[in-house]
């Protein structure tokens, strides 16, 4: 004879999930504007099509937000907590993949959301 098992009903969740970015950490997730996925990178830039270049217009650091003028004149605001915003300068020359949404910052590149 067996003994019948108790079912364990699920618990609940008690604690919302967050980045670590969140708490002054690496950044955890890769979610938009996160940590750039690696997979995500590649495609960026094997798809070199997707490339536009534009010119830093503006940049709040505490907000984590650059915003881009590409040279077609689209006006582009862009988030990014892994700090893009403390790499460039009004005016400074960068590129954007509008598909991949990647940042890139000379030899760096940012995964970012568009704000």
């Amino acid at each position: 004879m067996t003994t019948p098992r108790t079912h364990l009903s699920p618990l609940p969740v008690r604690e919302a999930a967050a980045c670590m970015c969140d708490h002054g950490d690496v950044c955890s997730s890769y979610a938009p504007g996160h940590a750039l996925h690696l997979i995500q990178a590649r495609l960026a830039a094997a798809t070199t099509a997707g490339w536009t270049d534009a010119l830093v217009s503006g940049v709040d650091r505490a907000a984590g937000i650059v915003q881009v003028t590409t040279l077609d004149g689209e006006a582009l605001s862009l988030w990014n907590a892994g700090g893009a915003a403390l790499e460039v300068e009004p005016g400074q020359p960068v590129a954007v993949h509008t598909r991949w949404d990647v940042l890139a910052i000379g030899a760096l590149r940012y995964n970012v959301a568009r704000a």
